[in-house]
C-alpha cells in the first residue's frame, strides 16, 4: 500500500496555494475586507437591523471570490467534467479540504457559510442526478453562475434526526399537489429562491418511502418565512417556514414520487468524509499554533513548551489528528474504488471524531493562549463556535454511532462492491 499522497493531488495544492496568494488574499485586504476575519470586528458579518441575516457586503465578498475561483477552474473541482469541472477525487476532495483549513480562516475557506474556493456543491450534483431533462436544461446553467438555488426543507420543528416521521404532506390538487406544514434550520433560505420541500406523499409515519421532494418556489402563495433562528455562530441564515396551502404543480416534483429521501441520502458520505476533512484541518491549525505560541511564550524564564502540562495535551490531539488522517484518507480511497457506500461506518467514524478533535483542539488552544486565545484577537474561539454545530447537523455524533453500531452488531449491511465480501472487515 502507498500512504503518499498521490503527485497529480500534492501538484494541485501548489497551485491552490498559488491561487490564493495572487488571488484571493489580495481581495481579502482590500476596501477593508480584512474586517470580515479581524475577530475583533467580527459582527462586520452581521446585519443587525435585518434580523441577523448575514450582512450584504460579506455575502458580496464571498460571491467574488467564488466566482474568481470558477474562473480559474478549482470551484467546481469535485463536479463531473461536463459540467465544467475536474471528475475530483474523493481522495482529492478529503486532502484539499484539510490543506485549506490547515490555513487557518481566510477568504479562501470560511465554512460558517459553506464558503470555500474548492466547493462542495451538493445541488448542482443533486440536479444533474435527479432533474428530469427539463428541470436540469432550465436550472443547471442557472446555478452553475450562482443565479439559482435551492435550501432543504427536511427538518420539522417537531422531528429532526427522524425524517420518517415528518408532519409536512402534500396532497393531490387536481394537476398539482398542496403543501401544509412547517421546516426548520432552512439554511440559505433567505437567499434562495426555491426550498426542496420534504412532504409526505403516501404511507404512513415511520415509512422510508412515501415522501415527496418539492422544488418549491419562495415567492408562491402560502410559502411564510417566521423567524431566522440566531445561533452560537452568528450571522443566521437559518429559517423556519411555513406552507399554507402551496400549489405546486407535477413540474416541481424533484426526483420520483414517492422517494425523495433517496435524494438527500445520496450525498450523505460524500458530505461527511468531506467535512471530517475540514474539521480535521481546523484541529490541525490549532494545535500548530499552541504549539508555535507554547515555544514562543516565556512566563516564569521559560518557553511554556517545556511544561509536561503543555506538552502531553497537545500530543493526544495531535496523535488523534495523525491516526484519524490516516482513516480518512484510508476511507476516501475506498469510498473511490468501491463505492460512497461501501464504507458508510468508517465515514461516520471520521465525521463524529473528525468534529469532536476540533472542538478540542480549539478548547486546548484557548487553554494555551490563555487570556489572549479566550479574546477575539485569536481565532480559536471563532473556531469552536463554527465547528460546534458540525457534532449536531449533518447528522448528530450519536446518530453517527448508532449508524456505526449497526453496522458492528449486524442490524445494517455495507453496499459492498460485487466480489467483495467486505471493505472494513466487519
Amino acid at each position: 500500500m502507498d500512504f503518499d499522497i498521490p503527485k497529480e493531488i500534492a501538484d494541485y495544492l501548489d497551485v491552490l496555494d498559488d491561487f490564493i496568494e495572487q488571488e484571493i488574499k489580495p481581495l481579502e485586504n482590500e476596501n477593508d475586507n480584512i474586517r470580515f476575519f479581524d475577530h475583533r470586528r467580527e459582527d462586520a458579518r452581521t446585519d443587525w437591523e435585518r434580523g441577523g441575516l448575514p450582512n450584504d457586503e460579506w455575502e458580496a465578498l464571498l460571491f467574488e471570490a467564488r466566482m474568481r475561483a470558477d474562473t480559474a477552474g478549482h470551484y467546481r473541482y469535485a463536479m463531473p467534467k461536463d459540467l465544467g469541472g475536474q471528475d475530483g477525487s474523493n481522495l482529492g476532495m478529503a486532502i484539499i479540504r484539510e490543506h485549506l483549513a490547515t490555513k487557518g480562516l481566510g477568504l479562501h475557506n470560511d465554512l460558517q457559510n459553506e464558503h470555500s474556493i474548492v466547493g462542495n456543491n451538493v445541488g448542482v450534483l443533486l440536479m444533474a442526478n435527479y432533474g428530469t431533462e427539463e428541470q436540469k436544461e432550465e436550472w443547471l446553467p442557472l446555478m452553475l453562475q450562482g443565479k439559482r438555488g435551492f435550501a432543504f426543507g427536511i427538518t420539522e420543528p417537531a422531528h429532526g434526526s427522524d425524517a420518517t416521521h415528518m408532519e409536512t404532506k402534500a396532497v393531490r390538487d387536481g394537476d398539482g399537489w398542496k403543501i401544509n406544514g412547517a421546516k426548520t434550520w432552512n439554511t440559505g433560505i433567505h437567499k434562495a429562491q426555491y426550498d426542496m420541500v420534504m412532504a409526505r406523499t403516501s404511507g404512513e409515519p415511520g415509512d422510508g418511502d412515501g415522501i415527496t421532494a418539492f422544488l418549491t418556489p419562495m415567492n408562491a402563495e402560502g410559502v411564510k418565512i417566521e423567524e431566522f433562528l440566531w445561533t452560537f455562530n452568528m450571522p443566521t441564515d437559518h429559517g423556519t417556514v411555513s406552507f399554507s396551502d402551496v400549489y405546486v404543480d407535477n413540474a416541481s416534483i424533484f426526483g420520483e414520487e414517492g422517494h425523495g429521501l433517496q435524494i438527500v441520502q445520496h450525498f450523505f458520505n460524500e458530505n461527511r468524509i468531506r467535512q471530517a476533512a475540514s474539521s480535521l484541518g481546523a484541529a490541525q491549525y490549532c494545535i500548530n499554533e499552541s504549539v508555535k505560541y507554547a515555544q514562543e511564550r516565556k512566563p516564569f524564564g521559560k518557553p511554556l513548551s517545556t511544561n509536561q502540562g503543555i506538552q502531553f495535551p497537545l500530543v493526544e490531539l495531535n496523535t488523534t489528528a495523525a491516526m484519524l488522517r490516516a482513516l480518512i484518507h484510508k476511507t476516501a480511497w475506498q469510498m473511490d474504488k468501491y463505492g460512497a457506500f461501501s464504507v458508510s461506518d468508517q465515514v461516520s467514524m471520521c465525521n463524529y471524531i473528525g468534529n469532536r478533535l476540533c472542538c478540542d483542539a480549539a478548547d486546548r488552544a484557548m487553554q494555551t493562549h490563555g487570556g489572549l486565545g479566550y479574546s477575539r484577537h485569536k481565532p480559536f474561539e471563532h473556531i469552536y463556535r463554527h465547528h460546534r454545530r458540525y457534532r449536531i447537523t449533518e447528522g448528530a455524533e450519536e446518530i453517527q454511532m448508532r449508524r456505526i453500531a449497526g453496522y458492528m452488531f449486524g442490524y445494517m449491511k455495507q453496499q459492498a462492491p460485487k466480489g467483495v465480501k467486505s471493505v472494513t472487515g466487519i
